[in-house]
């Protein structure tokens, strides 16, 4: 049976069977294929079967959709294709693989679409080009490669955990960054990122605006059990409570105070 596999820096995150039903991908909660991240269409893409194939279909969405780094309106898909949507990747196989999943994907059946609620309004989509989206990902890569030695679960889940659809959840608890000291793109974040990169880079979802900071300083995982801040190298230093983060990592909590590359911010939650 044909699927799709939805990745997110080489990591299965979901897994969706074709099974003749039309499959919507965006990021309002009743798609079948739900992807939470602002450079994403509300409504941004489907695949349906057509004959005796399988289709590919952008739905205007404000930043596209791109197969084999190719921008698409419609295309046949082939075993092997990849599309970009947003920041992720999405690969169609319409044959058996051994191994791809080792436990760590949500494996949904396309025509199982369940109730449908109405959609909320979203925020603007935001806008990013192709060539962007790929450098936020090795950024992205880059950051977390020091976390990822000392334990840090970049895609927030385990793998032998499966993660639960965010469509299925009304409300959820996310990370805040309020910063207090210190010039950043904004004074209040929410991160509801799996990563969020604190560094000058434009890609970065924490912007530093000061000169001579580290185009990536930190980053921030959104795992399982917490958010953990780690540094991107052995140049960076962070201090949570004023105490310098050793050990590569830092699980936070309510109230926590960082310090990392010339700011200060306070840590919380909030409820979405």
């Amino acid at each position: 049976m044909a699927k799709l596999l939805l990745t997110f820096d080489d990591q299965v995150l979901q897994e969706v069977s074709l099974s003749g039903g039309i499959i919507t991908i965006g990021r309002q909660p009743d798609n079948i294929l739900r992807i939470d991240n602002p450079a994403v269409s509300g409504y941004h893409a489907k695949v349906y079967a057509e004959g005796d194939h399988y289709v590919l279909e952008d739905a205007e969405s404000f930043n596209g959709t791109y197969v084999n780094n190719q921008r698409i309106s419609k295309v046949v898909l082939h075993d092997g294709d990849k599309a970009l949507i947003g920041k992720h990747t999405l690969e169609f196989c319409d044959q058996a693989r051994q191994g791809v999943m080792h436990g760590s994907a949500c494996t949904v059946d396309g025509q199982a679409q369940g109730a449908k609620i109405k959609p909320p309004k979203l925020d603007r989509t935001a806008f990013l080009d192709t060539a962007k989206g790929r450098e936020l990902i090795a950024l992205a890569v880059a950051a977390s490669s020091s976390a990822g030695s000392a334990g840090v679960q970049t895609n927030g889940v385990g793998q032998s955990q499966v993660p639960v659809p965010a469509a299925h959840v009304a409300h959820q608890t996310v990370g805040t960054l309020t910063i207090v000291e210190g010039r950043t793109d904004q004074n209040y974040y929410v991160l509801t990122s799996r990563l969020t990169v604190i560094g000058r880079s434009e890609m970065a979802g924490i912007r530093l605006k000061r000169w001579f900071t580290p185009r990536v300083a930190a980053s921030i995982c959104r795992a399982e059990d917490g958010y953990y801040i780690a540094a991107s190298g052995d140049k960076v230093k962070i201090r949570v409570n004023d105490t310098v983060v050793e050990g590569g990592k830092k699980q936070l909590e309510a109230g926590y105070v960082i310090e990392v590359a010339g700011i200060k911010a306070v840590f919380g939650f909030c409820e979405t």
